[in-house]
C-alpha cells in the first residue's frame, strides 16, 4: 500500500508578498544604480564636470571637527582640511591610532594646528564629556563632519545598553551634533554640519525600530536603516535650525576601498577589488561641501560627487517614511536625556 505524501503549505499574506517584492526591488535597483555610479569609474566619469577652483579655497583659522578621523575617509577628510589651513580636531576612539594619524597629517601638511580628541562615539557619556571639554574652549565650530560609523554584523550591546551600530551611527551622530549647536552658532552664518551617510540607505525606509528589535537582526540592514535616519535627520535639522546660520548636508562617499569596508564587508571588498574608490576620492565631496560658499549649497540636501543627489530611488517607496522623523527625534532625546531646543 502506498503511503500518503505529507503536504506542507506556507501561507504568505498579500502584504508579506508585497513587502518581499518591494525589498527585492530596492536591493536590485540599488545594486544597478550603485555599480553605475558609486565605483571608481563612476567617480572618474563624474569628475569630468568638477571645477578645480572649487577645491582651491583656503580655510585658515576655521575650526573643523572630524569624527572617526584616524583612517579611511575620515583621515582623508582631516588631511584635506589641514592641507588648506584649517584648525582640525580629530575625534578618535583609539588614542594610539589617533596619535599615529595626527603625526602623519601634521608631517604631510606642515599644519601643526591639528589636534586629537579621544572619544568613543558609541557612548553618550563620553560624547557629553567631550562636548563639555570642547565647549570650555569657547570657540566657534565652522565645520562638523560626522564621519564615524559602525557596521557590526552580530548584535552587540554597548555598556550603556544600546545596539552598537545604532549607538554610533544614529545616537552618537545625533548627540554630538546637538551638543555642538551652540558652538556652530558662534560660526554663523558660515557654520555647517556634514554627515557621511551611505548609498545603502536607498534600500531602507525610515523605521522607529531603531535598535532592530523586531525580526532577525542583520548588520547590513541595520547599517542601511541607520544611514537612512542620518539623511532624514539632516532634513529635519535644516528645518529646525534654519534661522541659526547653520547649514546641514548629508552625503554619500561612493564605494571606497577603506579599512572599514575591508573589515566589515570582506566579500564585497574582494568582489570589487580594483573597482573601488580611494579614501581621497570618497572624501572629495566632504571637503567640497566644507569649502563652498553656502549660497551654492542647499541645506537639508543629500550630495554625491559634488552635486545634489536623490534621496530615494524610483518605485522604492521610501519617501513617505520620512514623516516618522519627529517620533525618532523624540526617542533619541529620551535616550540621551537632551532637552528640546525648539
Amino acid at each position: 500500500m502506498q503511503k500518503p505524501m505529507l503536504q506542507f503549505r506556507i501561507q504568505i499574506s498579500p502584504r508579506q508578498l508585497s513587502m518581499f517584492i518591494l525589498k527585492q526591488w530596492r536591493a536590485t535597483a540599488f545594486g544597478v544604480y550603485g555599480y553605475l555610479n558609486f565605483t571608481k569609474n563612476g567617480f572618474l566619469e563624474h569628475s569630468k564636470n568638477f571645477k578645480p577652483e572649487d577645491m582651491q579655497t583656503r580655510v585658515e583659522g576655521k575650526n573643523c571637527i572630524v569624527t572617526g578621523a584616524n583612517s579611511g575617509i575620515g583621515y582623508a577628510t582631516a588631511e584635506g582640511l589641514a592641507s588648506r589651513g584649517a584648525n582640525v580636531y580629530m575625534v578618535c576612539r583609539s588614542k594610539d591610532r589617533g596619535e599615529v594619524a595626527l603625526s602623519a597629517i601634521r608631517s604631510k601638511t606642515g599644519n601643526q594646528n591639528v589636534h586629537l580628541e579621544v572619544c568613543d562615539l558609541s557612548s553618550v557619556t563620553e560624547i557629553k564629556s567631550f562636548a563639555s571639554r570642547f565647549s570650555s574652549k569657547d570657540m566657534p565650530v565652522h565645520v562638523l563632519v560626522n564621519n564615524a560609523g559602525s557596521l557590526e554584523h552580530n548584535r552587540v550591546t554597548t555598556s550603556e545598553g544600546f545596539e552598537l551600530n545604532f549607538a554610533v551611527n544614529v545616537l552618537g551622530t545625533y548627540t554630538i551634533t546637538e551638543l555642538m549647536v551652540p558652538l556652530l552658532e558662534k560660526a554663523a552664518p558660515d557654520a555647517r554640519v556634514i554627515t557621511v551617510s551611505s548609498g545603502g540607505m536607498y534600500t531602507a525606509p525610515l523605521t522607529t525600530d531603531l535598535e532592530f528589535n523586531d525580526g532577525k537582526f542583520g548588520g547590513v540592514e541595520q547599517y542601511a536603516r541607520n544611514k537612512r535616519v542620518q539623511v532624514a535627520l539632516t532634513e529635519k535639522w535644516s528645518e529646525m535650525y534654519k534661522d541659526k546660520g547653520i547649514g546641514f548636508y548629508s552625503m554619500h562617499p561612493g564605494w571606497a576601498d577603506t579599512p572599514g569596508v575591508a573589515k566589515s564587508l570582506p566579500s564585497f571588498s574582494g568582489r570589487f577589488q580594483g573597482k573601488l574608490r580611494t579614501s581621497e576620492e570618497g572624501a572629495d565631496t566632504i571637503i567640497w561641501l566644507a569649502l563652498q560658499p553656502k549660497e551654492k549649497l542647499v541645506s537639508g540636501s543629500f550630495y554625491f560627487d559634488r552635486a545634489e543627489a536623490p534621496k530615494h530611488l524610483k518605485f522604492a517607496a521610501t519617501a513617505d517614511s520620512h514623516a516618522r522623523i519627529d517620533s525618532i527625534i523624540d526617542i533619541l532625546r529620551s535616550l540621551n536625556n537632551l532637552p528640546s531646543r525648539i
